[in-house]
C-alpha cells in the first residue's frame, strides 16, 4: 500500500489507502508538474482551503513567466515525438491511464471531496468514474486518427485528406468538476496527438497533479501533459502565448469572452464551455414524481454548482401547487447535509467563502428586492459539527411566485437556489425559456411526444433532455449556444476540434502548365 503523498512524489500509482490522506496533503506545498516530474520555482504561494471547515489544506506554488516558458518548451519538444506516435500506441497509453484512474477511484474521490467540498458519495460515483469513461472513449476513438478520404478528380489525379494534430493545447479548468473537466479537455487532445498544458482552478488545484502522475505511470512521455498552478495571470500568459495552438476554457461568460479575444490575436481556435440559466419545463401530463426528483438533481446536485442546472423551473399552472409541495417534501426526505467524507452525505458546502457570499447575496436580493416568495430554506449547518460552522455552507433554497424580470431568474447564481415560475401555453413557455442570452441546457417533462418534439425543436440550447436531466455520456457532444459557449466537448466533434485538415492533390499523369492554356 502507498499513501496519497506517493502519488505526488514518485511511487507507482497503486491502490491508495487514504488513511493518512489529510496529513499527506497538508505536509508540503503542492507543485507544478512539468516534463514528467514535480517542479517548483519557489517564487510565491497561494493557499488552498477545505470548504467544509474553512481550514487551510495546503499551499500551492504560483506560476510565473519562466514556469510558463518551461512548460511550453517541454510541451513543444514532446510534440515532435508524440504527434508521430502511431494512434494505436497512443491509445494503449491512455487506456493504461484509465485503468490506474479506476484503480485509485476512492482516493482520488477523497482528494476531490477535500478540495471541492463535494460529497464523497458523489465524487466516488460520478466525478472520477465519468472522467475515466471519457478518457476510455477517446482512447478508442483516437485509433481512427489515420483515417481520411479520397476524391477522384480524373483518371490521373485524385485528392486525399489527412487529419493532423494542432500542437500545444491549453486547458483552463473550473472548480466544480476539477478532475472530470481536466479529462474532458485533455482526452481528445492527447488522443489526437497533441501535447497538453492544464491549469486547474486555483481554488481546486490538487487532483490535476494526481492525474499528471497517473499519466506518467501509464507511460505518457515527459512533457506531453503538464500542469501549471496559478490564478488569472497564469491563465492569461498561457492563453496569449504565441506558441500555443488551441485553448479550451470552462468558466464564466465574461472570462470566456476575454479568453476568446486574447486567443484571437494569434487566431487560436478555442472551445468555450460557459454559464447557463437553463429552463426546466414541466407539463401537466408528466410523471410528477420523476419530474420532481429530476428537479432536485437539476438544482441541488453538487450543491447547485453545475453549469447546466435547470434553475428556471417552468411549471404548468395546473400542477404548480402539487409540484411545489412535492418538491419541498422530496428536499426534506432526500437531501442529507453533513460531513462530505461520510458515505451518507449527499449535499456539501459551496467551494469557497467568496462564492458562498455571492450566493447568499442573491438569496437576500431575491427576498428583499425581487420580492419573490421564499418557499423553502433549510436551516444552515444542519448536521454540521460545531467546529465546522465556519465552512461555506448554504442550504437548499426554493423561491416561488417568480417572474422573468427578477434578477434571481435572469442571472446565473451557481448555487442551490431554484426559482419556480408558472406558465399556461406551450407558445408562452418556449418564448420565455428563450428569453436569455445564455443557451446552455434545457429540459422538458411530458408524456406527449408532439409537445416534447416541439419544445426540443424550438428551444435555444445546445444540451437538451426529455424526461430526464443531467446525464452527459462521453459519446454525447455538449456545447452551449449564445453566451454559453463555442465548440463542443465529448463526442466525435471534440476530437475533430483538436485536429487540422490537410488536403493533398496527387497528379499521376503529365500536368498541363496553366500558361499553356492561355
Amino acid at each position: 500500500m502507498v499513501s496519497a503523498e506517493n502519488i505526488w512524489n514518485g511511487a507507482p500509482a497503486g491502490e491508495l489507502t487514504g488513511s493518512a490522506l489529510l496529513h499527506d496533503i497538508t505536509t508540503k506545498a503542492r507543485e507544478h508538474y512539468i516534463n514528467g516530474k514535480f517542479y517548483n520555482s519557489d517564487k510565491g504561494f497561494f493557499p488552498v482551503y477545505n470548504p467544509a471547515t474553512a481550514q487551510q489544506l495546503c499551499w500551492c506554488y504560483n506560476a510565473h513567466q519562466e514556469d510558463i516558458e518551461l512548460a511550453i518548451s517541454t510541451s513543444e519538444e514532446a510534440f515532435k515525438t508524440w504527434s508521430k506516435t502511431p494512434p494505436i500506441e497512443r491509445s494503449r497509453i491512455l487506456l493504461a491511464a484509465v485503468k490506474l484512474i479506476r484503480k485509485n477511484n476512492n482516493t482520488l474521490a477523497m482528494i476531490e471531496s477535500l478540495d471541492t467540498g463535494k460529497p464523497y458519495a458523489e465524487t466516488s460515483t460520478v466525478d472520477i468514474t465519468t472522467g475515466a469513461d471519457v478518457l476510455e472513449y477517446f482512447a478508442g476513438l483516437g485509433m481512427g486518427m489515420g483515417e481520411g478520404k479520397t476524391i477522384q478528380l480524373r483518371e490521373t489525379a485524385w485528392v486525399y485528406t489527412r487529419k493532423e494534430p494542432l500542437g500545444i493545447c491549453v486547458g483552463i479548468g473550473a472548480w466544480n468538476y476539477p478532475l472530470q473537466i481536466a479529462l474532458w479537455k485533455c482526452a481528445p487532445a492527447l488522443a489526437a496527438g497533441n501535447t497538453f498544458i492544464f491549469k486547474p482552478s486555483e481554488v481546486t488545484p490538487l487532483s490535476a497533479l494526481c492525474l499528471a502522475k497517473i499519466f506518467s505511470d501509464a507511460g505518457l512521455p515527459p512533457g506531453v501533459f503538464n500542469v501549471i498552478q496559478g490564478g488569472a495571470l497564469a491563465g492569461k500568459l498561457l492563453v496569449s502565448h504565441p506558441r500555443v495552438a488551441k485553448v479550451s476554457f470552462t468558466g464564466q461568460p465574461q472570462t470566456g469572452i476575454n479568453v476568446y479575444q486574447a486567443a484571437a490575436k494569434t487566431l487560436k481556435p478555442v472551445t468555450l464551455e460557459l454559464g447557463g440559466k437553463s429552463p426546466f419545463i414541466v407539463f401537466p401530463d408528466c410523471n410528477l414524481t420523476a419530474a420532481v426528483d429530476c428537479c432536485l438533481t437539476a438544482n441541488f446536485f453538487s450543491s447547485g454548482q453545475v453549469c447546466t442546472n435547470g434553475t428556471r423551473v417552468f411549471i404548468h399552472k395546473k400542477i404548480h401547487r402539487s409540484f411545489s409541495e412535492l418538491l419541498v417534501q422530496r428536499v426534506e426526505e432526500l437531501i442529507r447535509i453533513g460531513n462530505p467524507l461520510h458515505p451518507d452525505t449527499n449535499f456539501g458546502p459551496l467551494v469557497s467563502k467568496q462564492h458562498m457570499e455571492k450566493v447568499l447575496e442573491y438569496i437576500r436580493f431575491g427576498t428583499l428586492n425581487d420580492h419573490a416568495t421564499l418557499l423553502y430554506s433549510g436551516s444552515d449547518n444542519v448536521s454540521i459539527p460545531p467546529t465546522w460552522r465556519n465552512g461555506y455552507w448554504v442550504a437548499p433554497t426554493i423561491f416561488t411566485d417568480c417572474t422573468d424580470d427578477m434578477r434571481i431568474v435572469r442571472e446565473e447564481i451557481f448555487g442551490p437556489v431554484a426559482c419556480l415560475l408558472s406558465f399556461d401555453t406551450i407558445e408562452e413557455v418556449i418564448s420565455r425559456a428563450n428569453g436569455t442570452p445564455l443557451g446552455l441546457a434545457a429540459g422538458v417533462f411530458t408524456e406527449n411526444i408532439n409537445i416534447a418534439n416541439r419544445v426540443m425543436n424550438e428551444v435555444k440550447a445546445g444540451i437538451c433532455w426529455v424526461n430526464t436531466w443531467g446525464e452527459s455520456p462521453a459519446q454525447m457532444p455538449v456545447g452551449g449556444w449564445g453566451l454559453s459557449g463555442l465548440g463542443f466537448e465529448n463526442g466525435q466533434e471534440a476530437l475533430q476540434q483538436f485536429t487540422k485538415n490537410k488536403s493533398v492533390l496527387m497528379e499521376n499523369g503529365v500536368p498541363i502548365p496553366a500558361f499553356s492554356k492561355l
